[in-house]
């Protein structure tokens, strides 16, 4: 069985998000699949089949951490789009149905990759008791991203701020479902970007995710209604790092990254 690491969110190789992916003829028992993110051990592991003919989707998709399986996943949904195209398997856009309802991913001339996603439902709450000390920064505001992923937004005071925490990820772990999103202005925009995050996911076994496409669509309508813009890039600012350019089209959210495959080899288990 073939088996891809792909890293996404970069036109590099040893940057971006890697994932892994597995082209299947059907999902095998749910032990199975955990036990190859386990093996796999990046942030995801994408696992997809495709579907009958005619249907409202072409291929199922479904996204497993090396502790949990997940309702969203931005980079591993990228990475297997950018398989199933490098590879043959499907052309032109792609419909998988996953736990967050149809996803398309349509492919571009410029071989990036464009997702179409569910926006992340903000609703502004109070800074928890205790979470700018575990964070390690002062928030500025605070919100809640809604059921498909879980998380807390925390915007923090500059681009430095966030670039320097060294939060205390056992502590963080207590304020929200999945994880938290930091994020902050760009100090200097002719550098690319808009914005920068970081994201820290420590109930779901990732301390730090080096990019992370579905937090982005809770940083879109955040810095679109703050900057004025509905099209904006940001730069999660993680030790690979990696670029996500955002359009808000009112509940759906537009993702657009490249990918490349970096490890193309056999699962014998």
């Amino acid at each position: 069985m073939r088996i891809r690491i792909v890293d996404a969110f970069t036109d590099r190789p040893f940057a971006g998000n890697p994932a892994g992916v597995l082209l299947l003829d059907s999902f095998p028992d749910d032990a199975w699949l955990q036990n190859v993110a386990v093996e796999v051990n990046h942030a995801e592991t994408a696992f997809t089949h495709p579907l009958p003919a005619g249907g409202e989707a072409d291929w199922a998709l479904r996204w497993f951490t090396p502790t949990t399986e997940v309702a969203l996943c931005g980079h591993a949904t990228l990475a297997a789009a950018h398989v199933l195209h490098t590879t043959g398997a499907h052309r032109g856009p792609v419909r998988f149905t996953t736990r967050s309802g149809v996803l398309v991913a349509t492919p571009s001339d410029d071989g990036s990759i464009t997702l179409d996603f569910p926006t992340a439902p903000l609703t502004p709450v109070a800074a928890p008791n205790g979470v700018a000390e575990a964070l390690g920064a002062e928030p500025l505001a605070t919100f809640d991203t809604g059921p498909n992923t879980g998380d807390l937004l925390i915007e923090v005071a500059d681009e430095r701020t966030v670039l320097g925490l060294t939060p205390d990820h056992n502590a963080l772990a207590r304020y929200s479902k999945r994880g938290i999103i930091t994020t902050a202005r760009a100090e200097d925009p002719s550098r690319g970007y808009d914005f920068v995050s970081r994201c820290f996911f420590p109930n779901v076994g990732i301390d730090e995710d080096p990019v992370t496409g579905s937090a982005h669509t809770a940083l879109a309508p955040f810095w679109s209604e703050r900057l004025g813009r509905t099209t904006l890039t940001g730069l999660q600012a993680s030790p690979r790092s990696g670029l996500v350019r955002t359009e808000l089209r009112g509940e759906r959210t537009l993702l657009t990254g490249h990918a490349v495959t970096v490890v193309d080899g056999e699962l014998l288990a």
